[in-house]
């Protein structure tokens, strides 16, 4: 009898992974979907008003991930949401690369990933009450992000994290993004910004049974465009955003989220003139992840906007694949 029972046990931890789940709700069992929820979206939603659910889940150090996705947005301009456009249609179609590594920061589990999307768009809006029309494809500006948790989750090896039970995590993160997305100085509406930006964030999660909680607090801040429009100066306040998510984790590795974002500020100034395109905007969506294997998952995801005061509100649906190496696995 007792050699049978532990001939189930190995059977048992070589289907899971080579270590035995304690739970059905695992840890071990949900981290490998978590690098793709923080960012699939990240650059077809936009980096100023991106929901991002988990964020600031913890990970097996070591691990990779590479991520591949789709996404398309109908409406207001989603890749410069502070544009100063009035009346936008405007559609993309996205593809989205990306990769990410978890870190082991000062003792703390960190993480960098980085991300390279190349859309279509095709659209037509009024600037300074002249209709525009535009049709563009290419790379939309490349970018790059560092994490850490540095309180309630540790930098674990993957025999280590099969034993972690996550509670109050809280962390923070420094988003950069370089004008290296296609960009022609004499159109207004482009894939790329012709400008850095510079995102730090706050995120504190809690988790208690199948449910995590999770909310954010980031300010986004601009360099100069000193070639707007044929050669005009534009320079933009911060927008500062806020973020909630309700999360549930399914038995089967499955795990659904419920986001909410707002955002503000964003005022623009084109050549000492400031423009009527303050940022006061909700966002709503919803994203669903669920496992193919033990080293690949699916994601889809969608959002729209609830209300925006300068009109640029987008409805986004994406889907991104997963697979991980790495750490152990």
């Amino acid at each position: 009898m007792v050699a049978q029972l532990g001939e189930r046990r190995v059977r048992n931890a070589k289907v899971e992974g080579s270590i035995p789940f304690h739970s059905t709700n695992s840890p071990l069992r949900q981290f490998n979907f978590a690098a793709a929820a923080a960012f699939a979206a990240w650059a077809a939603a936009g980096y100023a008003q991106s929901i991002e659910p988990r964020a600031y889940s913890n990970a097996p150090v070591g691990v990779n991930f590479l991520i591949a996705g789709y996404a398309y947005t109908s409406g207001g301009l989603s890749f410069d949401p502070a544009l100063p456009i009035t009346d936008d249609h405007i559609r993309t179609s996205s593809a989205v690369l990306a990769y990410a590594r978890t870190l082991d920061l000062w003792g703390n589990a960190g993480k960098i990933d980085m991300i390279v999307p190349y859309s279509e768009l095709d659209g037509n809006a009024a600037y300074a009450g002249q209709p525009v029309e535009r049709h563009a494809s290419g790379l939309v500006d490349p970018a790059m992000r560092i994490s850490v948790n540095f309180y309630g989750s540790p930098a674990l090896s993957l025999k280590d994290f099969s034993r972690y039970r996550p509670d109050l995590i809280v962390g923070a993160s420094l988003q950069v993004s370089a004008p290296l997305g296609q960009y022609d100085s004499s159109r207004i509406v482009n894939l790329g910004s012709h400008r850095w930006s510079f995102k730090p964030e706050l995120g504190v999660s809690k988790t208690a049974g199948p449910w995590t909680l999770e909310a954010k607090a980031a300010s986004t801040f601009f360099t100069d465009n000193r070639d707007f429009n044929g050669g005009k100066v534009r320079s933009q306040d911060p927008i500062y955003s806020v973020s909630g998510h309700a999360i549930y984790n399914f038995p089967s590795g499955i795990w659904a989220s419920c986001d909410a974002t707002y955002f503000a500020g964003g005022r623009s100034t084109i050549d000492g003139a400031r423009a009527n395109d303050l940022q006061q905007n909700w966002r709503a969506g919803a994203t669903l992840a669920f496992p193919v294997d033990r080293l690949n998952s699916i994601k889809i995801y969608a959002s729209t906007g609830l209300s925006a005061r300068t009109g640029n509100s987008f409805d986004l649906i994406g889907i991104g694949w997963q697979t991980r190496w790495g750490g152990g696995l």
